[in-house]
Parts: structure tokens; sequence; C-alpha cells
């Protein structure tokens, strides 16, 4: 039987809400909450780790309902989790996922009856539990990849016990490698490299993400020129372009793609929905997420709102300057276009910014002096379209 990838269809009309549910009450935890929630392999249940150290499982194949939840009670905070690739209801043996804990080995967990399969314990050097900030499988599922400060632990999943300790930089005092909290692995689905991110900001002298051989367990190359400088917070490879390499940063908005075949220290590509009311970024991590065809990128903010971008669109996105709504009718008008200088073009020339010669045409105003730079670069448009979009209940979508 062939596999067919999931059609998405977003040209039309909006998503229909199919099934709402809350997480049990928990009478000590009132403000519980979900930090995150994903699907099993075979979509058959989706996972959630909640706020009051809990996990809570859903079964989708009924109605969702109360008795249709599982809740399985950690001891101390839950800092992450990750399903056993290819966990399947219909499969006992694979119906699994690892969690990281605050003080506790890392757990292997049957995700049936939330029984403990097997630990796999970091310790450091005071003889402490050490809870990885992130969990990944390899490509053949029998290693098990664990990141926390300035470390990679990798464990057999046959063989529960201490693993290998994968340094990430040569030393505390040391300004090679990748310095922090590893905060994001990520396997590319065809090749023999993986993605690590850390929590630590990046500077001009130092990038924080790298690629990493399975092979060699050595260091490739450094991934880096996005314009956030925060700690990387999400790491995801295509899943049918595994030289493609998303990333997302704390208290930043935008998610950027680096295409792995040329120029790492350049992303391709940047992914960022028109800016909410709210001013101030979250501390929350958002995480977003990739369709299996890898032709959709869905990701939400803290505004309540998910946005869904295209992989497949090569057109140029530029800002929405401004919207309109039309007075009578369910209509929608937006203009789009900004000033973009490019970087070479700037070289040499402090006074090309669009900061600088605002505030000299003002001052030339003033004086009634009209300055002309000869080396001043011209601006160019990227997008100066208008867009009329149509929200009546019984539209029918146009294709120009």
């Amino acid at each position: 039987m062939e596999w067919k990838p999931a059609q998405f269809d977003v040209s039309g009309y909006p998503p229909d809400l199919v099934l709402t549910n809350n997480l049990d009450v928990d009478p000590d935890f009132v403000d519980n909450f979900a930090r995150c929630a994903r699907w099993c392999a075979d979509g058959s249940s989706f996972l959630v780790q909640c706020e009051n150290r809990s996990f809570q499982l859903f079964n989708i194949r009924t109605q969702l309902s109360a008795h249709h939840k599982r809740t399985f009670s950690q001891s101390s905070a839950v800092v992450n989790f990750a399903w056993y690739p290819g966990a399947s209801s219909n499969n006992a043996p694979a119906y699994c996922f690892v969690a990281s804990v605050r003080d506790c080995p890392v757990k292997l967990l049957d995700a049936s009856d939330g029984r403990l399969r097997a630990s796999y314990p970091i310790i450091d050097h005071r003889e402490r539990f050490i809870a990885p900030h992130s969990l990944a499988f390899n490509l053949t599922a029998d290693k098990l990849y664990c990141g926390f400060e300035d470390a990679i632990e990798i464990f057999d999943i046959q063989q529960p016990g201490e693993g290998d300790r994968l340094p990430t930089t040569p030393s505390k005092k040391s300004k090679d490698g990748l310095k922090g909290i590893i905060s994001s692995i990520a396997f590319s689905s065809s090749y023999d490299y993986y993605a690590i991110g850390s929590l630590t900001p990046s500077s001009q002298a130092m990038d924080n993400i790298a690629l990493y051989s399975e092979s060699s367990q050595a260091a490739i190359m450094p991934v880096g020129g996005a314009d956030s400088h925060s700690g990387v917070t999400q790491l995801k490879f295509n899943p049918t372009k595994p030289h493609i390499l998303y990333a997302a940063f704390r208290r930043h908005d935008a998610i950027y793609a680096w295409d792995l075949r040329s120029d790492t220290s350049v992303p391709v590509k940047v992914f960022k929905a028109a800016p909410g009311p709210r001013k101030t970024r979250t501390n929350q991590k958002i995480e977003f997420d990739i369709d299996y065809a890898g032709r959709w990128l869905s990701v939400g903010d803290q505004d309540g709102c998910v946005s869904v971008f295209d992989l497949e669109d090569s057109d140029e996105l530029d800002v929405i300057g401004c919207v309109a709504f039309h007075p009578l009718r369910s209509n929608l008008l937006s203009i789009s276009g900004s000033r973009h200088f490019d970087e070479d073009m700037r070289e040499g020339d402090s006074n090309s910014s669009d900061e600088d010669s605002t505030d000299q045409e003002s001052d030339s105003e003033s004086q009634n002096i009209i300055a002309v730079s000869t080396r001043r670069p011209l601006p160019y448009v990227k997008d100066s379209s208008l867009k009329l979009w149509s929200f009546e209940p019984t539209r029918t979508v146009q294709h120009a």
C-alpha cells in the first residue's frame, strides 16, 4: 500500500474547529497548562507535557472524554520528552517515550500505563542527576542523544545505564566549540549529520548552531548569520529536503532556514508573521512544526494566532505596511513594500541607512541645504503589491 502525505488546503476557507478538550483538573495546581504536545508516529494519540509535573496522553481514535485520557505524574518538573520513533498504540513494544525530569535519570516510559521501562542516568561531577534540555533519537532508533551544558550524552537504548559523553567545547574557559546548554538536537533524514543548538546567545566571534557527523562524532561546520543573537530554542530539518535546516530563537518571532549545501553563514529565508498587538516577547518556548511532505511550516505566537507558511513559495516577501477593512463588505485590503539596501552596497557608506538618511534630510531642510551623495545607493522594493482579501461566508476562491 503506497503511502501518500496528507494534503493541506490553505487557499480557501479557514480550518474548521473539529475538537475541543481540556486538561484534567488538578486541585493542587489550579493554573495548570500545557507546555507542548506531540503526536506519536501513527497519529493514534498525542502526548502533552503539563506545567504541573505530569504528562497527559490523549487517544484520538474515539471522541475525547475524560476516560480516554491518561495522566502520568512525575516527581519533579518535566524538562522535555520525545516519542520513540515508530511509536504506535497498535505496537506495544514501540509504544513508549523518553522523558527528562528534573533531579532524575532520563526515563523510558510505557505510553500505555506510564510504567518505567528503563533509565539512563547523566551524572555531574558532584554525583547529581542532570536533566537534559534536549532529547533526540538517531535515524536507526538505537541511540538516544541528550543535550545539556557543554555536552551531549549518547546512550545505547538496548543497554540502560551510563552513556558516552561528547563535549561540545574543549573546556569551560575555551572559546572554541559550542558553549552553554545544548537546547536542541535534530537529525537529518538522509545524511550522516545532525544539528545542535545552544541557549547561549551568538556573537560575532561565535555561532550557536553547529553540524556534527554521527559516524565520527566530530563537528563539521558552524551555522549562523541570523540577525537574532538569542539562544536557540528549536532546530528541525525539512522531512523531504534534508539539506534544509530551520531554527527558532528565544524571545524572537522569526524562523530562519539554511541550505546546508551552500553558505551556512547566511540564512536562505526568514519566516515571520505579522506582528501582534503585544510589543513584549514571551520567555515561553514556542515550537514550530513542518508537515511530513515538507510543504507547510506552522507556528503559534503569544497573541493566540497560528501562522502557516508555504515552504515552496519562492516569491520575495516584504513588510505589510498597512491593512484596511472595507466599510460595507467583508473585504480587507493589504499593501506591501518597504525600502531595502544591500549590505555590499552600504559597505563603506555610513550615511546610507534608513535612519541616518532621515536624520540628514531633516537637518538639511531646517538649514535650507540640499545634500547630494554620489556614493549613496538607491533603495529597492521586493514586493509592492496590493491585495484584496474576501472573508464572505459564501465566498468562492478566485485565482488571478
